[in-house]
């Protein structure tokens, strides 16, 4: 029997929401206190991909608690984990190869002094937020991921599909297989996160991305320690910019002092870098061993690694948000506000404006239609204002670099605080166009690693607890599976092989003198780099069988 011919049940619901990271849980908490609030009843799913909620939320995190605030104001004394820890120093390094230059608090606007923000675990946080949000009588499906967007004969959106469990590599039926479920909504939100297989699909169906600039990215790497107690300092938050990234890169470090000895430390490089050989994690590895990082990691232990791509687009990467029976939330439309380096207050917000929408059309008795109060709720909104400000921010440091770009920056970010507001929005290129051809750069030479401080690909991997069914689909999915050795190989070294924070990715000698594109998809944590990054945009990530992937604990 083939898929198309297979019968799946369906269940209905008043809304569907796919993902349940802050902004599908806010989204579905908000729909059901406006429910309680009305006097009626409304269902709402949320089906995560992860093996549970949390499984798959990898972040600082920095939290500013506006959105919590706005949506469930008892937060702080209701068990929230993220209350545990709230920001009691906030500083910003000038890294060189040796020392560092602190940039004092005057210079910057008071929105990046980080008051009144918490560190901790937004993995907790999610987890905690998924609680509240069953508790009101939402219904989350973890290990479910949906893998197909339906649609009414009119076109609209009618809700997803999940996956069929049991599917063997060779597409063949294995003696467990279960077909996915069909699961129709009034209104379905897509809260995927970065570069959403669904999304992505949607942007292309309803051109919701023709009227903005394509979205930009960085691969963000973070390891937890538990490191001496005299060395912990909770609540300390510092980032970093400058060394290890050579010119032609840009990004920065983080450390947060959080809960229980532990710190949160990683490195953000953006994936618009020109250069073939930069490696992602090396540069993070490297940026550990810098005397000020390293001073707090002495004695201490890695307990835990992942890696994930962030969007960076920010204000003019925003796309249309609704379209015929559902919305894009959180970073499945990116609402990260770089220079603060923090998006769940607006990623949830989001979520809390689709919600209000979409509520206010069911009570209408609407259904399948464009939301388009949404898109109003958002242009009105504290969200929209707050990443205007900064629209200039990122561009102006591509283009002139990390001092000059800097300097830049800060005068266009003190000009909008202050009300003056630029007369101009800068345009963004696509992070796959900016390789340089491997004859016009030079090879990057890393330091192996000591095991103590840095440490491989691989050793990592396996904290991240990441686990797939071997005998699945591959869902990196080559368009051309030539293309890798033919054309990525000759003209950029094939970069996937270093890109990859997980070493997926392998061109390996074949005893005939050939070479080949090996995928490792078991070690694949679903950062999404290699469908952002690939020059030739030849693989597809798509979601694998419900469960798979990384276990993040406490990340």
């Amino acid at each position: 029997m083939s898929d198309a011919e297979i019968e799946r049940e369906s269940m209905p619901y008043d809304v569907v929401i796919v993902g349940g990271g802050p902004a599908g849980l806010s989204a579905a908490i908000r729909l059901k206190q406006m429910a309680a609030e009305a006097g009626s009843e409304i269902d709402v799913c949320i089906l995560e991909k992860g093996s549970e909620i949390g499984a798959h939320i990898l972040s600082g995190a920095v939290i500013d608690p506006r959105s919590l605030d706005e949506l469930l104001p008892e937060w702080r004394d209701n068990g929230c984990p993220m209350a545990e820890t709230p920001v009691t120093d906030n500083q910003h390094w000038v890294l060189t190869k040796k020392g560092k230059f602190s940039i004092p608090h005057f210079l910057t606007p008071s929105f990046l002094h980080n008051k009144g923000c918490y560190t901790g675990s937004l993995g907790n946080m999610c987890r905690w937020l998924g609680e509240q949000a069953e508790e009101l009588g939402v219904e989350i499906f973890p290990g479910f991921a949906a893998a197909e967007i339906l649609y009414h004969e009119d076109g609209s959106v009618k809700g997803v599909a999940t996956g069929n469990m049991g599917v063997a590599r060779d597409g063949s039926h294995k003696p467990d297989f279960e077909p996915g479920l069909e699961l129709h909504a009034k209104y379905t939100f897509f809260a995927e996160g970065v570069r959403g297989h669904l999304t992505k699909i949607l942007k292309k169906q309803f051109a919701l991305d023709a009227d903005c600039e394509p979205q930009v990215y960085g691969l963000g790497i973070k390891e937890l320690w538990d490191i001496p107690a005299d060395k912990h300092k909770p609540g300390l938050v510092i980032h970093s910019q400058g060394w290890p990234l050579e010119a032609g890169s840009n990004g920065g470090g983080f450390l947060y002092h959080q809960a229980n000895g532990q710190v949160a430390l990683g490195f953000v490089t953006w994936l618009n870098y020109k250069n073939p050989y930069l490696r992602p994690f090396e540069e993070m590895q490297r940026w550990k061993t810098h005397p000020e990082i390293r001073k707090f990691l002495e004695g201490g232990k890695r307990v835990s690694y992942g890696a994930r791509a962030i969007s960076d687009g920010g204000f003019q990467s925003v796309p249309k948000l609704a379209f015929p029976g559902g919305a894009l939330i959180g970073c499945s439309a990116g609402f990260l506000n770089v220079p603060r380096i923090k998006g769940t207050h607006t990623a949830m917000k989001s979520g809390m404006m689709a919600a209000e929408a979409a509520f206010a059309a069911i009570q209408e008795q609407r259904s399948s239609d464009e939301l388009t109060a949404y898109q109003s709720a958002y242009e009105g909104s504290w969200v929209y204002k707050e990443l205007s400000k900064v629209r200039n921010v990122l561009p102006l440091m591509e283009k002139f670099g990390d001092k000059v770009g800097s300097f830049f920056a800060g005068i266009t970010m003190w000009a909008e605080h202050l009300g003056i507001k630029m007369p101009f929005t800068m345009r963004h290129e696509p992070d796959h166009k900016s390789l340089a051809r491997k004859e016009h750069v030079h090879p990057i030479e890393y330091p192996k690693p000591d095991n103590v401080l840095t440490f491989d690909r691989l050793s990592s991997v396996f904290l991240s607890n990441t686990n797939h069914e071997e005998d699945q689909p591959v869902h990196l999915q080559l368009k051309d599976p030539a293309i890798p050795i033919n054309y990525n190989l000759p003209v950029f070294d094939e970069p996937a092989q270093r890109y990859c924070p997980a070493g997926v990715y392998e061109v390996v000698d074949e005893d005939d003198g050939n070479k080949r594109f090996q995928i490792n998809a078991q070690n694949c944590v679903h950062c999404k780099t290699c469908d952002i990054k690939d020059p030739s945009q030849n693989i597809n990530w798509v979601t694998p069988e419900g469960g798979g992937g990384p276990n993040y604990p406490n990340m």
